[in-house]
């Protein structure tokens, strides 16, 4: 059994839909009180994932353990340790905010009196007050998604997911989301984070996994994962880009050992930077002593961008039908 440091266990967990294999073997444990995000392309297996550990979905063979309890043996367990809330927010238009959140909190068994004041406490912990008392159809994408989220919180889950919670949001929605996010590790609640919004799991998660077709193909925090694509590199742009053979040559001996003259394309140059500001020092020392002007150079590190197009770039229009074919239409 997992232990009590680990709100989320799965150990090889297999998943068909006909003869689509949506997952082929996925493994990974989440700490409790930590934020995970779970990045892939479309059809790679997220969504399947994140409905077999909320028992939506049952795996065919494998093992899903959440906060102690195993999904398959034990699903009503799970489900009162968990909150789920997907791309679209699960909410009846024609209550108000504060009449939503009584509603969840008489479903899951509080008393008028508690219910009304747990209402209260999450319209103020999520900025709702002002709106708590409008209709949930005149609010606006990222006040139906706190008030989502914090329709789920109205009893405290142990573990809660997040599927996409950002899709379709305009920027200052999606930091209000990213902020409650955070506010959940600040309480000791575990959370797995889907997303294709790169930026997102760069700044909420504490690791990350990557699936693809099916599997975890990678697995760390966001620095370790931006390590594999080759670390620090320096971007390097002389102000006449007819100088660039020059550049290259005064460059020798720090560009990669299979730079060629076919890599002088456009207008830059980029070369590792295993020493960082001591690699562009070095480079600034000799380009400036070759007399060549500059129109911009940096030291750079590897985004999540690049950690995905490099991981997952050969491969994503492969598995698309994965997630399509559990017929819910949503993105994966």
């Amino acid at each position: 059994m997992p232990s009590d440091d680990t709100a989320v266990l799965v150990e090889d967990v297999h998943k068909s839909f006909g003869t689509v294999d949506a997952l082929r073997g996925i493994d990974f444990s989440v700490p409790t009180g930590s934020i995970l995000g779970v990045l892939g392309p479309n059809g790679a297996g997220k969504t399947t994932t994140v409905k077999v550990l909320a028992t939506l979905v049952r795996p065919d063979r494998g093992r899903a353990v959440v906060s102690g309890h195993d999904v398959a043996q034990d699903p009503a367990a799970v489900r009162r340790s968990i909150l789920m809330t997907g791309q679209y927010a699960a909410l009846d238009d024609a209550l108000t905010g504060r009449e939503n959140l009584v509603l969840f909190g008489r479903l899951m068994g509080l008393t008028k009196k508690s219910a009304r004041v747990r209402a209260e406490n999450l319209l103020h912990d999520f900025d709702l007050l002002e709106a708590g008392d409008r209709q949930v159809r005149g609010y606006s994408g990222g006040m139906r998604r706190r008030i989502d989220i914090a329709c789920g919180l109205v009893v405290r889950p142990k573990v809660v997911f997040l599927d996409e919670p950002t899709t379709g949001l305009d920027p200052r929605s999606r930091k209000a989301v990213w902020s409650l996010v955070s506010s959940l590790r600040d309480q000791g609640i575990t959370t797995l984070l889907t997303t294709q919004y790169l930026e997102e799991a760069d700044v909420l998660s504490d690791s990350i996994i990557v699936i693809d077709r099916g599997r975890v193909i990678a697995q760390g925090t966001a620095d370790e994962l931006k390590s594999m694509t080759g670390g620090n590199y320096c971007h390097i742009s002389p102000l006449d880009p007819t100088e660039l053979r020059r550049a290259a040559d005064a460059l020798a001996g720090l560009l990669p050992p299979t730079f060629s003259a076919a890599d002088l394309q456009g207008d830059s140059i980029i070369i590792p930077a295993p020493d960082g500001p001591g690699t562009l020092a070095e480079a600034l020392k000799r380009l400036d002593a070759a007399g060549i002007e500059l129109s911009d150079i940096g030291l750079r590190r590897p985004s999540l961008d690049d950690v995905f197009l490099s991981l997952t770039g050969q491969s994503q229009g492969d598995a698309a039908p994965a997630d399509s074919a559990i017929g819910s239409g949503a993105p994966s």
